[in-house]
């Protein structure tokens, strides 16, 4: 997980969501949408490095459709690809932690490239 600041500039890595089912994970998407006044939800799609939506990219479309039935504000797919490896890149010590800290990296990752995208699109 992964929250923006109130201006859209820098992404901050919230606590993971460690959930075995797919309600659980929504319940604790929709609580952090209310707390943290979210506009828009971005989900990471971890497609193959060819770019296709491979096993794990076809195992997101559940948690996907449950979140776009339970919440109001708009829920996006982002590629994911190589997320995890530029977290751990950029925080070496995340890199065998299996507590969720790499994927919040991760999820930090992505959420910061798609608001530097924004920012650049709005620049031109």
């Amino acid at each position: 997980m992964a929250v923006s600041d109130d201006l859209g500039l820098y992404a901050h890595p919230r606590p993971a969501i460690r959930t075995r089912s797919v309600a659980e994970a929504v319940r604790a998407v929709v609580r952090l949408v209310q707390q943290e006044v979210v506009a828009e939800v971005i989900v990471g799609l971890p497609l193959t490095l060819a770019g296709a939506r491979g096993h794990q990219a076809e195992a997101t479309r559940p948690l996907v459709e449950a979140l776009r039935a339970a919440l109001t504000v708009p829920v996006r797919e982002i590629d994911e690809r190589l997320s995890s490896a530029q977290a751990a890149a950029a925080s070496p010590g995340l890199g065998g932690k299996r507590d969720g800290s790499l994927d919040s990296a991760s999820a930090a990752v992505v959420l910061q490239g798609v608001l530097d995208r924004r920012r650049r699109e709005a620049a031109r």
